[in-house]
């Protein structure tokens, strides 16, 4: 056997099933990432093409589909040999059980990713390349290794379009000598060979793509807890290359705006002027249409009817066929519209250190030196008090450090107008202030800012004005002290004294 297994017919056979197996495999993936993106897109032709190519491949034999290639092939003026052959049959069935394992790769990774990553104006496909197939990939890789050492055994299958791989090969010597325990015992050998170097390979990356685990800090010497830099000295050198020059028009105007889901009209009419400079506090009970007139704002949802405009400018929208229609490059007007958000559950980059989710947007999105994003990065973690904890992955940081990472994710990009949903309501009792703290201190800074909240003291000592809603509608909006000390609606008033009710003794 040991003859059979070091026999150079045998491992030349092998290294044209490994040829075979890695083409395929290559293009396989590739289109089977083609074919998992149509199945996610949304679209009925593409998602029916795809599901189509993907239920006739799966639902027929890959020998028959080998056969079918090798014959059908000459008939339509396309001659090949038999090795190209078989690398395009077993490309075109593995892009089928592939795309399958990267779609539900895809759809593994938390929503809340994409929504954070259009948010800061990243593109479908920049946010698929960086935000989602690295989080993906935990889930992927298994699958695919299995793929990947089903295609090298498969490979014999190849025998029957007379490809001289590894099994072919060891069938001829049996053909000769009838040595068949002998001959097949040492080809099996190989193929154990072949598949366990796969599963070693698999098993490296999946430790490379298993975020997960403990990321080692930079060997670097740590340096000294330096006094944390005043945010409003931050935020002035961050959005000094961003000043407006029209200081008395409004930041952000929204006129008769409707959203409906289905049957039920989340917001029904709202006019809202917030100045330059203001800060604005959205209260009201759950589903009276705030975190959704956030999202209209930044164009994370479309606007049913009226219109938002952000620095005098529609963010996402142009005048087409007699009305306003979504732009063709909303990822580019989302990013030129430089509005910050941050979201009730931090929605931080689970792959990225709380440095490196800083920085992604200045890099990847408005094209910054990475050596000058990263010092500014790193300035804005001091600032919010986490310059210490840079290196660390979101899932080793409490929710309050979360959130500050989120606040300084959100800073990095100079934002003209920011945006808070909920920013303490998925946090401890004890870790709100230390969030709070920080939304003060850009409260004190200038910054124009719509904050949706349910901290009445909060909201008195940084809104210039508080704003009401309830069941899509703003009730009563005015200054802290009229809205939540006097306020003229009945509605008004039952919701405070519940939220006085539910609030912890001080």
């Amino acid at each position: 056997m040991l003859q059979y297994l070091f026999s150079t017919f045998l491992l030349q056979g092998a290294i044209v099933s490994l040829e075979i197996a890695a083409l395929a495999m290559v293009f396989g993936l590739a289109l089977g990432l083609v074919l998992a993106v149509m199945r996610l897109s949304g679209g009925r032709v593409l998602s029916g093409v795809a599901w189509s190519y993907i239920w006739f491949v799966r639902g027929t034999p890959l020998l028959l589909q080998l056969v079918f290639l090798y014959d059908a092939l000459p008939i339509v003026g396309i001659v090949l040999d038999t090795f190209p052959t078989a690398v395009i049959g077993f490309a075109l069935n593995e892009a089928a059980f592939s795309a399958e394992i990267i779609r539900g790769g895809i759809l593994a990774v938390s929503q809340n990713q994409l929504v954070a990553a259009a948010s800061l104006g990243m593109g479908p496909l920049r946010t698929l390349r960086r935000i989602v197939l690295p989080q993906a990939m935990r889930v992927i890789l298994p699958g695919l290794g299995n793929q990947a050492i089903s295609m090298i055994k498969g490979t014999s299958v190849a025998s029957v379009i007379f490809v001289n791989e590894l099994t072919f090969r060891a069938e001829q010597i049996v053909g000769q000598n009838f040595k068949f325990f002998t001959v097949f015992a040492a080809a099996g050998l190989i193929y154990l060979f072949m598949t366990s170097l796969v599963a070693l390979g698999e098993a490296a990356l999946e430790r490379r793509f298993d975020y997960m685990r403990k990321r080692l800090v930079s060997s670097a010497a740590p340096r000294r807890q330096s006094q944390r830099p005043p945010l409003a000295e931050l935020i002035a050198d961050i959005n000094r290359p961003q000043a407006a020059t029209e200081s008395d028009k409004p930041a952000i105007v929204s006129f008769n705006v409707q959203k409906s889901y289905g049957e039920r009209q989340v917001l029904r009419s709202v006019d809202l002027e917030v100045q330059r400079g203001e800060v604005i506090v959205l209260m009201g009970p759950s589903g009276s249409g705030k975190s959704t007139f956030l999202k209209l704002v930044n164009h994370l949802e479309e606007v049913d009817w009226g219109e938002i405009l952000v620095e005098g400018r529609h963010v996402g929208y142009e005048h087409r066929s007699g009305g306003l229609r979504p732009t063709r490059h909303l990822a580019k007007a989302r990013a030129d519209a430089r509005i910050g958000m941050v979201f009730q559950h931090f929605n931080l980059f689970d792959h990225f250190t709380a440095l490196e989710n800083v920085i992604e947007a200045p890099i990847h999105v408005y094209g910054e030196d990475p050596t000058d994003a990263r010092a500014r990065g790193l300035r804005l973690l001091e600032g919010v008090g986490l310059g210490e904890f840079a290196n660390h992955l979101p899932h080793r940081l409490s929710g309050g450090q979360q959130q500050r990472v989120a606040i300084a994710r959100a800073l990095a990009i100079s934002p003209r107008v920011m945006l808070f949903d909920e920013p303490t309501s998925a946090l401890d009792p004890e870790l709100v202030g230390e969030v709070l703290s920080v939304i003060r201190g850009l409260a004190g800074s200038g910054m124009t800012m719509l904050i949706v909240t349910h901290e009445v003291r909060f909201a008195r000592d940084v809104a210039d004005r508080v704003v009401f809603m309830d069941e899509g509608v703003v009730v009563e909006q005015g200054t802290p002290s009229d809205v939540l000390d006097r306020p003229h609606h009945e509605r008004t008033r039952q919701f405070l004294q519940m939220v006085d009710q539910q609030s912890p003794p001080s």
